[in-house]
């Protein structure tokens, strides 16, 4: 069995979600989008899907096709340790198109071996408690625009079944200049609103300095959260060492950092932060991701994941460690998450009122695809 091709696939659709110019996602105007979808099929007919974001189209037929093409799809680490390499000079080859290979491979793989892809990896659960993530905060009147809304909004998930929430708070361009003031009056409110139960976290503004990241978690640890995310830039290590070692709430990262399962190790070794960060889609995949957690494991450190993806959420379900929670959102007051992508039948992260999200069953990754949409909406 070998892989015969690999091909991205592209669908129009109406989308209400827009991008700001920082990169962070809001309730938009209805217009017309494209949805890149990774597919890749072997000479018996098995084909592996991947739905990650941000395929670069040109990367996989000029860079990944090649290596792929007659290669075995079950030998996923011989195929990434090809690939990672490539990314050097490829700057456009990040590690979001790199992880949909692997995704689409495991999916394979899964479909082959006749089950789920956390099966595969060494099952430990089967539903993952998942938190919701709040979108960044925003200028909308009955939107994110107040910690007022903040709080009213996280009254609304807690009813929906969540037991934890994380606020993303407001960011340029939307507030040129971020102020840590702001972030706890919205923290404040928010745990005024949900009382002591709930478990609240915060990711902030991602480039404070020392001083404000500091008063920021003092002043968090005042609200009893439980977690603070990337309030500094990561590219300054010492910097997170020296937050963790002046609070006692719990410092988790890195998250966007550059670097793979490699920049975790480092931040492990320096104490740079409580608990690790790691997603799929920040390290390039499965393969790289599962090897994140048994390197956190070997030092006895939690690993919470970043996103909310499939891959994500697969993972979760072989870990004996945590990662306690599953990242399920962005939400927002204008959008209906539950609501599926025109290429899904159906959302594959259902939560129930307890606030648990079970796991797939059916082989491979478990999308429930809408082909019959796919095949109609396709365009060049």
């Amino acid at each position: 069995m070998i892989i015969s091709n690999i091909e991205v696939l592209q669908v129009s659709y109406i989308s209400n979600i827009v991008m700001d110019s920082e990169g962070h996602t809001h309730p938009g105007k209805e217009h017309e989008a494209v949805k890149k979808i990774l597919k890749i099929t072997t000479d018996n007919g098995i084909v592996g899907f991947s739905f990650m974001d941000s395929i670069h189209r040109g990367i996989i037929e000029e860079i990944v096709k090649p290596v792929l093409i007659g290669e075995n799809p079950l030998y996923r680490e011989r195929i990434w340790q090809k690939l990672r390499p490539r990314q050097r000079l490829n700057r456009h080859f990040n590690d979001r198109t790199l992880a949909a290979v692997d995704e689409a491979l495991w999916d394979i793989g899964g479909k082959i071996a006749g089950m789920p892809v956390f099966q595969m990896l060494g099952a430990y659960r089967d539903r993952i408690p998942a938190y919701g993530s709040i979108m960044v905060g925003d200028d909308f009147p009955g939107g994110l625009d107040t910690p007022e809304a903040y709080a009213k909004y996280s009254i609304e998930l807690v009813a929906r079944g969540y037991k934890a929430i994380k606020l993303h708070t407001w960011m340029p361009p939307i507030i040129p200049n971020p102020d840590p003031k702001m972030d706890v009056a919205a923290c404040a409110a928010v745990r005024e609103a949900v009382g002591p139960e709930i478990k609240l976290m915060l990711d902030p503004y991602h480039d404070y300095s020392r001083q404000q990241a500091l008063y920021l978690g003092r002043e968090l640890e005042k609200l009893d959260f439980y977690w603070i995310e990337e309030p500094m830039n990561e590219s300054s290590m010492s910097s997170y060492k020296w937050l963790t070692e002046n609070l006692d709430l719990t410092v988790i990262g890195p998250e966007t950092a550059d670097g793979k399962n490699y920049t975790r190790a480092e931040w492990i070794v320096s104490s740079a932060s409580d608990v690790s960060r790691a997603g799929d889609i920040d390290v390039g995949g499965i393969t790289p991701l599962i090897k994140t957690v048994h390197l956190c494991e070997s030092f006895n450190i939690g690993v919470e994941l970043h996103g909310n993806t499939l891959g994500n959420l697969h993972v979760l379900g072989a870990m004996g460690i945590p990662g306690e929670y599953y990242e399920r959102g962005l939400h927002h007051p204008f959008l209906n998450y539950e609501k599926p992508m025109p290429w899904f039948n159906k959302i594959y992260d259902e939560m129930d009122n307890e606030g648990f999200v079970t796991l797939p069953k059916t082989p491979g990754m478990g999308w429930d695809i809408n082909h019959d949409y796919i095949a109609e909406y396709s365009v060049e």
